[in-house]
């Protein structure tokens, strides 16, 4: 675990009474989920830790997103960034944001998100993780394996 996968912060009790949605995961069974969100915008950070790294470019006003941030990189066939196994908190909210050379779509099985990505556009999801398990993170058309997601 490193320190930028392994730092937890408490979510508020009214986030995780949110209204809970069903989904169907790609094994066919149903999972539940809160306060699932997606877009193609990039975030305010491409840091892969809860805390905002330096860049050569002007100081961003915006804040990264509270909780666990994910970045990944697929390029020329090959991943880098945030991979393996990453652990988060049940509770947590996660926002996972990836940069790809090729057209494609993100998805977050178990939870059932997608999210499109491509070389004009990196694609970001963000949600709470209300479900316990491991769960892939792939380039869907490309059957990529990004990384897997811990949540628990």
């Amino acid at each position: 675990m490193t320190a930028s996968t392994a730092r937890f912060r408490r979510v508020p009790a009214a986030l995780l009474l949110a209204s809970v949605v069903s989904l169907t995961g790609c094994a066919g069974t149903d999972e539940s989920e809160a306060g699932a969100q997606t877009s193609a915008s990039p975030p305010a950070s491409s840091a892969a830790s809860t805390t905002p790294s330096a860049t050569s470019a002007a100081p961003s006003t915006t804040p990264a997103p509270a909780g666990t941030n994910v970045a990944v990189s697929y390029m020329g066939g090959q991943v880098t960034g945030d991979t393996g196994r990453i652990p988060v908190a049940s509770g947590d909210q996660v926002t996972i944001t990836v940069t790809s050379d090729a057209t494609d779509e993100i998805h977050l099985h178990g939870y059932d998100l997608s999210a499109p990505v491509g070389p004009d556009a990196p694609g970001t999801l963000t949600f709470q993780a209300s479900i316990p398990g491991v769960f892939e993170v792939e380039l869907e058309e490309l059957g990529t394996l990004l990384f897997t997601l811990q949540v628990g």
